[in-house]
């Protein structure tokens, strides 16, 4: 009988292939524990340019040599806000400012509205992490308020309501039907609107003019625009109908910082403020990023727009100025000058509003001098919030006729919006015509001035171009002839238009 054989050693090939599989194996553990390596710091928010933030893309290489690949989904200067304020996602509950029981009440309320979900679906509609949910949702199946309905991708389960946990959820929707993004807490609002104030931004002439490059707007305007703009406080805007000032107030905001980021919801003591509202915030969300995981760690209770500009004209009430609640739905609205926080809001037609302009004036007499606001919730707490825009009255009337001199005092910057030149309005002229595409002819113009303006002693105002213009197009297009000035059609133009005038 033949003896055992004895096994020879490893060769050289061998024991090199070993190497390599030990060694891949080791970075597939090292991925699986990437969620732990990669836990965020315990501040909800923070500024890019502090150390807990999220690095920043590598400088480029000197030379022409093009830069290499970024080999993860670091983000850039363009994912933050102006302000280099980034809001970083959250490691845990307590440092998001929320407690078990609120995201258990948002979690049972989607679920009772949707059926069953995912756990990665519900972190989702709420915006948080998965892993803060993941213990959370185990918890409440033990509780028996969810039961398993099936397994789901990447070690999750789908998740429906129980009977208890049905009746529970009722009980929450009784209360308050919201069930979207967890709230942020009030206090990590403050620190972001101190963090992106328009008292931060200071605005060059540069920026004035590229704000304005669709208006035309002498540099007198100008110069004293900018020193109003670069305060971030109060300012009034007025002069006669049709000089543009509304159009002024609507593009100041663009001279400061393009984008901000706002919560979707502030929880305080229980109640849920919804600050984000589609009509009067535009969202400028994220690029999007490669891969499965978003390696950015942003928290997405908060959403990125562009600073807001909020116009608010005779249908302004005091309602509007307060902490609104639908009763039905037991959801809070935040008032409008929260909402306009680190942007501009206008004041319209300011003296023509529902409400009287001794009531405004009341309630903002301090928020205006002390840039802070007090609002009334409706369980009857009282909070205080940053008054952190700049607002902008624009009226055909006299200020000194609407108000008096106390609340004048506390508006910094009074600019009237004056007649344009003879110059400044064959100026618009041309670039109207152009623009509206009717064929500009000077000897029509000259006839215009003469016939309709100087002899009827009548003021020239900014828009009248524009109006003019379109009149004399409708009119040319109703005749089916080339758009261009012509005596016969300003007459027609300038009959409707001043009519009653």
């Amino acid at each position: 009988m033949s003896a055992p054989s004895i096994p020879s050693p490893l060769s050289p090939d061998k024991q090199a292939a070993d190497a390599k599989l030990a060694e891949l194996l080791a970075r597939l553990q090292g991925i699986a524990k990437t969620p732990s390596s990669l836990e965020p710091p315990a501040t909800a928010c923070t500024l890019a340019s502090a150390p807990q933030a999220v690095p920043m893309q590598h400088e480029p290489p000197a030379g022409n040599a093009p830069a290499p690949a970024p080999t993860t989904n670091e983000p850039g200067p363009a994912d933050f806000g102006d302000s280099g304020f980034v809001p970083i996602e959250p490691s845990s509950l307590d440092a998001a400012g929320l407690t078990e029981s609120t995201v258990e009440s948002l979690a049972l309320k989607f679920l009772l509205a949707r059926g069953d979900a995912s756990g990665r679906a519900i972190a989702d509609q709420l915006k948080l992490p998965f892993v803060l949910l993941d213990e959370l949702l185990r918890r409440m199946k033990f509780d028996q308020l969810l039961a398993h309905r099936g397994a789901a991708p990447m070690n999750d389960f789908v998740y429906q309501l129980t009977d208890l946990g049905r009746e529970r959820a009722r009980r929450f929707a009784q209360h308050c039907t919201y069930f979207g993004a967890a709230p942020v807490s009030l206090a990590d609002y403050v620190a972001s609107v101190h963090a992106q104030s328009l008292t931060r931004q200071h605005p060059s002439p540069a920026d004035l003019h590229r704000a304005f490059e669709d208006l035309l707007l002498n540099k007198k305007m100008l110069d004293r625009l900018g020193p109003a703009v670069n305060s971030g406080r109060g300012l009034f805007l007025y002069g006669p109908p049709g000089n543009g000032k509304t159009s002024i107030a609507e593009r100041i905001t663009a001279a400061f910082g393009e984008v901000i980021w706002i919560p979707r919801a502030i929880g305080v003591d229980g109640e849920i403020i919804r600050l984000f509202d589609p009509l009067n915030h535009e969202e400028v969300p994220l690029r999007s990023t490669s891969g499965v995981y978003d390696h950015r760690r942003i928290d997405k209770r908060w959403v990125r727009i562009r600073r807001p500009t909020i116009v608010a004209g005779g249908e302004l009430t005091m309602a509007q100025l307060e902490v609104t609640i639908n009763t039905s739905t037991g959801i809070s609205e935040a008032p409008l000058q929260m909402k306009s926080n680190c942007g501009t809001l206008v004041i319209d037609d300011f003296g023509r509003q529902r409400m009287r302009i001794d009531e405004l004036l009341n309630r903002w007499i301090v928020p205006l001098e002390k840039r802070i606001d007090f609002l009334n919730l409706p369980n009857g707490k009282k909070i205080q919030v940053p008054f952190d825009q700049l607002v902008v009255f624009s009226t055909n009337l006299e200020p000194r006729e609407l108000v008096d001199e106390a609340f004048l005092r506390r508006i910094p910057y009074k600019i009237e919006v004056i007649d344009p030149t003879p110059e400044e309005f064959r100026d618009l002229f041309v670039l109207m015509a152009e623009k509206l595409k009717v064929q500009f002819d000077q000897a029509a113009f000259e006839y215009l001035m003469e016939h309709h303006y100087r002899r009827a002693n009548r003021p020239l105002r900014f828009c009248q171009p524009r109006d003019l213009l379109l009149q004399i197009r409708n009119y040319c297009i109703y005749h089916n002839v080339p758009a261009s000035m012509s005596p016969e059609s300003i007459d027609r133009a300038v009959e409707n238009y001043f009519a009653v005038m």
